[in-house]
């Protein structure tokens, strides 16, 4: 297992520890698995496929630090941007 801590918003605010694909694996090459375009009988696109890699437990996670949700106004303050000139 290559562990690395991440930050994750659901379902709450948290530190989690997780596991990570193996950098030199020879079917994923790190990735952690695969993508394959799925098409109709009539060649209409039908979405992509995800299959992970045995080498990759995706729900190997322990949280470590749950963290206090930000107070509503300083969330909606945070995204506000002014195409304002500053002069």
């Amino acid at each position: 297992m290559r562990l690395r801590i991440r930050y994750t918003a659901q379902p709450r605010p948290a530190l989690v520890l997780t596991d990570t694909p193996r950098p030199r694996c020879p079917h994923c090459r790190g990735e952690g698995g695969h993508e394959h375009t799925s098409v109709t009988a009539e060649g209409e696109f039908d979405g992509i496929d995800w299959y992970p890699c045995p080498c990759w437990g995706e729900a190997r996670r322990w949280s470590l630090l749950p963290l206090p949700r930000l107070p509503l106004r300083w969330r909606r303050d945070r995204h506000l941007y002014s195409d304002e000139p500053p002069f």
